[in-house]
């Protein structure tokens, strides 16, 4: 009898039933319970790769000579460049680098193969996109060896001495926009979109939630307000709470952390304008969603973990699986982080990053659609 008042079995099971069955109402609490694990394994496993191989390249030349094929297939068979790119003059290949169109800009001048005819220490020009400093370092670290190798195949002399090599071919290595391999050149810039990103989805995520949780949503719904004032009174606040973590962050950016600044501010406060509204956007999409506010962070949570691994912030974008960039370009971060760091590393104007500042822009049109269209139901 005394044991029973302790402990009972059918008390127990009572529970363990009760937990069960409210567990099955949360089924975002499940969902994410499955869901993260499974997401952490598969990005870490097969996405994420800190050595990037197959790098787009841009291959100048005017020349076709055999010398120069060879050159260009050793660079090939490292595994590291990619050409997807001929072009005929320096300007075509400047442009494309400055966009991020490809990472290497590989220049074997015309008269290359006289120079290695006559031993007149021929070179060839690689400019390296060194804005993300993990990106150039393994594709860099081999490249005198490998081209005196190849040019030694060409001419059927592999059994030279390395030394001969070396002094037969020069590579001059240009390391583009981050010369000194900086870290801290891409880590903060593209910090200002990761504190953005946690900050603006979150605070008005849980906007709405907190509304319904407090039962203030019939007061909101019973206003003489349409769907789109409603959103926007709640959404703009949030704006000017962008504005002064923006501030803050390029003030520390430039103090702290003496990031260069090269480009147009204009450009860059619009672009992260467009991005902090794609983002509040998103933010009031998740709360029409979520009906607690544990569920709008459970929610958000879900979003951010995929989009710090996926948009390049972490690890090399261009290191990733073809299918892992694909779902990483669905993420407004990822195309922020090529605007905010081709404005202030590279000085881009806006024809360079008008590809990634469109994309802003149907993020936030979509956003906007969604957020809409739930709050209709949630009227229902």
């Amino acid at each position: 009898m005394r044991i029973s008042r302790i402990f009972s079995l059918t008390r127990l099971f009572a529970l363990l039933a009760k937990e069960v069955v409210q567990m099955k109402r949360d089924r975002i609490t499940f969902a994410m319970m499955l869901g993260v694990p499974l997401m952490q394994l598969v990005l870490f496993g097969f996405a994420i790769n800190n050595d990037p191989k197959q790098l787009p390249a841009a291959l100048v030349t005017t020349s076709q000579d055999h010398y120069t094929r060879a050159m260009v297939a050793a660079l090939e068979l490292t595994g590291y460049y990619r050409f997807d790119h001929i072009v005929d003059s320096a300007a075509e290949g400047e442009a494309l680098i400055a966009d991020g169109t490809v990472s290497f800009v590989v220049t074997i001048p015309s008269d290359f193969a006289r120079r290695v005819t006559k031993g007149d220490h021929p070179q060839i020009l690689i400019e390296a996109d060194a804005t993300d400093p993990a990106v150039a370092s393994g594709a860099i670290s081999t490249l005198g060896t490998v081209a005196a190798q190849a040019l030694l195949r060409e001419q059927g002399a592999e059994a030279q001495a390395a030394q001969k090599a070396a002094q037969q071919i020069e590579v001059v290595v240009h390391k583009r926009y981050n010369p000194e391999g900086i870290t801290q050149y891409n880590i903060v810039p593209g910090l200002l979109g990761v504190i953005l990103q946690m900050t603006m989805v979150m605070m008005t995520a849980m906007a709405l939630t907190r509304e319904t949780e407090r039962g203030t949503m019939e007061n909101l719904l019973a206003l003489p307000a349409t769907p789109v004032e409603i959103m926007l009174g709640k959404i703009l606040p949030y704006l000017f709470v962008g504005g002064v973590q923006v501030v803050v962050v390029l003030i520390a950016a430039r103090l702290l952390f003496d990031i260069p600044f090269v480009g147009s501010m204009r450009l860059l406060l619009t672009g992260i304008g467009i991005f902090v509204f794609a983002l509040v956007l998103l933010g009031y999409t998740i709360s029409t969603v979520a009906r607690t506010q544990m569920q709008a962070m459970q929610l958000t949570f879900f979003y951010f973990l995929p989009s710090l691994l996926l948009s390049g912030f972490m690890f090399p974008f261009r290191g990733m699986p073809v299918w892992a960039q694909y779902i990483g370009e669905t993420f407004p971060l990822t195309h922020f982080l090529r605007v905010v760091r081709a404005v202030m590393l590279k000085g881009a104007d806006f024809q360079a990053v008008h590809r990634p500042m469109a994309a802003l822009v149907l993020f936030a049109v979509i956003f906007m659609a969604l957020a809409l269209m739930r709050f209709r139901r949630t009227l229902d």
